[in-house]
């Protein structure tokens, strides 16, 4: 059976051990699918995941998130390496999309269907950096006081990724890459209660850019300083990667980013990523400007 030992001094998260992710019996997935509601993040190290074990790992989550056009490619790349081994410039698509990855965001908040997990394992890490940080949106929401509790819970917030890079200097095309679609930006609350342990957690982040029925400026100004409360030292995670780790997180009630790195090292990190449940994870969608201002250009993502 797997030994989970939760992070020490951490109000979430613990370590999985003694157990092998491409060979799960019954038991074993019953307590990591325990331990993953429990915890909310999950490290297993040095299992050296092969592609296909890793897809059928997340697999037993739910439905697969397709992260570009192609059905079967259900893992994809975190990487700043090209294939023919060179690296990526800061003028180059892929090199912005990963130093916005190093805000805190949930996984897909910017889609009508957000995500329900996250999984990464290791390959290639640089010597120093680069490491993925967590934060407990749980912990955040009980620790807030009263009256901000009662200011925040009945609003929502629009999320997209337009915005979230915009706000960096960099713009994007409808259509360039995932994330960049027609659809809408999705109004989700700013206070979500889980679907399975029922606990309220804040879900903001990065991506949420507007507060309906507020002024842009006082919505951004409480967006940052929510953001600010929530992602405190106490309640983040700051996980060194190890070739063959795999971390994974609820995006339900986590927020997560990349942290820096020099950018000529090399970082390649696999990623799977499950989709939520429809009935808990799909919202109506408003208009977003920055969307309705680019022209399709081949996809309706």
């Amino acid at each position: 059976m797997p030994t989970i030992t939760p992070l020490e001094g951490k109000t979430f998260g613990a370590v999985v051990t003694d157990v092998d992710l491409a060979n799960l019996d019954d038991a074993s997935w019953n307590a990591v699918e325990g331990a993953f509601h429990d915890h909310g993040c999950l490290v297993f190290p040095a299992q050296h995941l092969e592609d296909r074990a890793q897809i059928d790992f997340a697999l037993r989550f739910g439905e697969m998130e397709l992260l570009r056009d192609d059905p079967e490619a259900l893992a994809v790349a975190v990487s700043n390496v090209k294939e023919d081994g060179e690296v990526y410039a800061p003028d180059e698509m892929r090199y912005r999309t990963l130093r916005g990855n190093e805000g805190w965001h949930t996984d897909s908040s910017y889609m009508p269907l957000a995500a329900k997990a996250s999984i990464l394992s290791a390959q290639v890490v640089p010597p120093a950096g680069g490491e993925t940080a967590i934060a407990d949106m749980r912990d955040a929401w009980d620790e807030l006081d009263e009256v901000t509790r009662k200011r925040i819970e009945g609003l929502s917030a629009y999320h997209s990724l337009y915005q979230s890079q915009a706000k960096l200097g960099y713009e994007f095309e409808t259509g360039q890459g995932y994330g960049y679609h027609t659809k809408g930006a999705p109004l989700r609350p700013l206070v979500k209660t889980h679907p399975v342990t029922g606990r309220k957690s804040l879900f903001i982040g990065r991506h949420a850019y507007a507060i309906e029925g507020m002024a842009p400026e006082a919505a951004q100004e409480l967006l940052d300083e929510l953001l600010i409360f929530a992602c405190a030292p106490q309640r983040t995670y700051l996980h060194a990667w190890q070739p063959g780790d795999v971390m994974m997180w609820d995006n339900r009630c986590m927020l997560h980013r990349a942290c820096p790195y020099d950018y000529a090292e090399a970082r390649v990190l696999r990623h799977t990523r499950v989709a939520g449940d429809p009935a808990s994870e799909l919202v109506e969608t408003g208009r977003d400007d920055r969307a309705d201002d680019f022209r399709p250009t081949g996809t309706n993502r």
